[in-house]
């Protein structure tokens, strides 16, 4: 095997790897290396329709990414939708992504009752993201779960229950307590503080 013939496996094979991706944007990104890589390589080997659809695919995909990457911190395309906390679609949602979850969020479990609150992460009709959280002592909400389903898992859609900050002030909260423990936590990119093993926002005064 020459190393143009090897050049051309490792494009397929980066093509083919991409597609067992859960996470979408990372899909999108390696199906790009994928398709820039058999180009180059089909042509060098002058096989022009190969040439062309890898072309093709290459602009899909960059259509794709510039639009995710435009909207990810976008409220014009993720809502946030309060549910009740015995809701019985946010109890199939936790059922359904209970094994990923556990791998988050360990030692996880939700309790219903008053003073806790459930909030859904949405992306026109699918469910991206969940955010759960209790009322603790001195106007601290402390959050339960802040889980991100596998497809969106490079984004962080929690990040829009946070920025509306009056979904906390307006129920007397003056902080909110990240999930201690939580594996791979994204809040320092939001303005929280680190505090032992929690990370601390700070809220403003409710007007």
């Amino acid at each position: 095997m020459n190393w143009l013939e090897l050049i051309g496996w490792t494009g397929s094979a980066v093509l083919v790897w991409s597609l067992l991706q859960t996470r979408i944007l990372r899909l999108r990104a390696l199906n790009l290396i994928g398709c820039l890589v058999l180009i180059g390589y089909n042509a060098a080997v002058q096989v022009w329709p190969m040439v062309g659809l890898n072309v093709v695919l290459a602009a899909i995909n960059v259509w794709y990414l510039r639009g995710m990457l435009a909207t990810r911190h976008d409220e014009a395309t993720y809502e946030v939708v309060e549910v009740g906390v015995d809701d019985q679609f946010l109890a199939h949602t936790l059922r359904v992504h209970e094994a990923d979850i556990a791998r988050f969020n360990p030692g996880f479990t939700w309790r219903t009752g008053r003073e806790r609150s459930a909030f859904l992460v949405m992306k026109a009709d699918e469910v991206v993201g969940v955010v759960l959280s209790h009322a603790e002592p001195g106007g601290v909400a402390q959050v339960d779960l802040d889980y991100v389903t596998r497809r969106f898992r490079d984004f962080t859609p929690g990040e829009f229950v946070y920025r509306r900050s009056r979904l906390f002030t307006d129920r007397g909260f003056r902080r909110v307590v990240s999930p201690p423990g939580m594996v791979a936590p994204y809040y320092h990119r939001l303005g929280f503080r680190r505090e032992g093993d929690a990370y601390v926002l700070d809220l403003p005064a409710a007007t």
